[in-house]
């Protein structure tokens, strides 16, 4: 039996005309994305509206048929956007939703859409454009934390801290090149975005389903009109790849160690032991039982997430590892683990730069520990070295005069001259030139290194380019 225009035999799908029999409402439940990939609502419509321009622009459309079609999908955008759109999940995605709801509401302008594409690189052209805005929105979350570390800098510029390695007192470090430290991690976390981004910006639309189409479309129209830098080559590859996904995935999943190390390092420093940091305490939570308690959960999670994120990638990873080309139904597994990489990525963000802003550091008990732990040895090591003393024996002759201080339970600058003169002659006259917290941090000479004139030139220099920034 003929069915009527436009309708299909196989439970009124738009791939129906081959099938005598209705999908199994179990398989439409198992296989519907459309209750997460709707979100891809905005990027799906300026994809269809720039694809009938192409098409009326090359003749396949007439004036009329464009306009109402782009009249219909902006109408369908404002209806989802208000939430008085009706997504049906027996239209399987966001895609067929939005196409079936337009053709019931223009007739056959809006079966003329879909010429020319398939839903492969439609699917794949709008992943690409949200991914795109995702990565410009995150770029600023990035900036917004690395601006509340830049700005904690005017009131922190004299505070001296311990520096560790293994988790031991090491060196002794400015507080403010504690903080640019943390700049120059998110700010590699912008420049792979912003890699990301460029392998991102290729077109796939009109790639179609995997051989290209004998429509003569125009693709680059339609990049220029989506701002995409170019246009995907290879119509197989088109139909296949997600890299720019796991890509993507990956740059958060950087994003997420460095926010991880960052929130371990101030978990520790607001602990009692510690106890050189206040968190705020809008960021803060109590306990149900101990009523003294205030807990830095936001940082807990913000590192408990961070698995989460990690775990995304592996799926991703785990999921395109043996697909033959082109396309596979497996893919339509990737954007809930992108999607969820992004949304954890951008929470703890923008967390994280209100939470930066609003912390303060502990002057009195910083300082009041300051010189425990010998953060100065190494500054009077390399006081020897430039005295011509080799190096592994300026080591040995000042691990020596840390025992022996070990033992009195004092700091270098309170050994004797007779002690320091021992241990090397002369050591006694210029050795409190580099003793002490400040005078080592002043003594430091290397490029990058945490001398006071350098942090400040640095600090100066991160004010301009965030400052310069929109």
């Amino acid at each position: 039996m003929a069915t009527p225009s436009g309708a299909n035999s196989g439970g009124q799908k738009p791939w129906g005309g081959v099938f005598s029999t209705a999908t199994d409402g179990r398989v439409e439940k198992f296989s519907e994305s459309v209750s997460y990939d709707c979100r891809l609502y905005a990027q799906d419509i300026r994809g269809s509206v720039a694809h009938a321009r192409m098409l009326a622009a090359v003749g396949v459309l007439t004036p009329t048929e464009r306009d109402d079609i782009v009249a219909g999908l902006t109408r369908i955008a404002a209806e989802i956007s208000a939430g008085t759109f009706v997504f049906r999940p027996e239209l399987e995605d966001v895609h067929m939703n939005i196409e079936r709801t337009l053709t019931e509401r223009i007739g056959d302008a809006g079966r003329k859409l879909h010429t020319g594409r398939s839903r492969n690189d439609q699917v794949s052209t709008d992943f690409r454009l949200w991914v795109r805005d995702e990565i410009d929105a995150l770029t600023g979350l990035l900036r917004d934390v690395q601006r509340a570390f830049v700005g904690r800098c005017a009131a922190d510029a004299d505070i001296i801290l311990p520096g560790y390695t293994h988790l031991q007192r090491a060196q002794p470090v400015l507080a403010n090149h504690y903080w640019l430290a943390y700049c120059e991690k998110f700010e590699r976390d912008r420049a792979r975005l912003a890699d990301c981004r460029r392998r991102v910006n290729q077109l796939p639309l009109g790639t179609a389903a995997l051989a290209g189409t004998t429509i003569p479309i125009d693709r680059q129209l339609v990049a220029d009109e989506l701002g995409f830098e170019g246009l995907v080559a290879n119509s197989l590859d088109s139909s296949s790849d997600r890299d720019f996904a796991i890509e993507f995935v990956a740059c958060l999943s950087l994003i997420a160690l460095h926010l991880s190390g960052w929130a371990e390092e101030w978990i520790l420093w607001s602990t009692s032991e510690f106890n050189f940091i206040k968190l705020p305490q809008a960021f803060c939570t109590g306990s149900s039982i101990m009523p003294q308690k205030i807990n830095p959960d936001v940082l807990e999670l913000t590192r408990g997430k961070t698995g989460r994120v990690i775990g995304d990638l592996q799926a991703l990873l785990v999921l395109v590892k043996g697909l033959p080309l082109a396309y596979n139904r497996d893919l339509q597994e990737d954007k809930e683990r992108v999607f969820d990489a992004a949304d954890t990525v951008r929470a703890c963000l923008e967390l994280a730069a209100p939470l930066v802003a609003g912390a303060e550091l502990k002057r009195e008990s910083i300082a009041s520990r300051l010189e425990h732990g010998y953060l100065d040895a190494t500054t009077l090591m390399e006081h020897l070295i430039t005295q011509g003393v080799p190096q592994r024996t300026a080591h040995e002759i000042i691990g020596k005069l840390v025992a022996g201080a070990m033992e009195q339970n004092i700091p270098l600058a309170k050994l004797t001259a007779s002690e320091l003169n021992a241990a090397h002659p002369g050591l006694a006259s210029s050795a409190p030139s580099v003793l002490g917290a400040a005078n080592s941090i002043a003594a430091f000479k290397s490029l990058g290194s945490t001398n006071p004139n350098m942090v400040a030139d640095q600090v100066a220099k991160w004010k301009e380019r965030l400052e310069g920034e929109p």
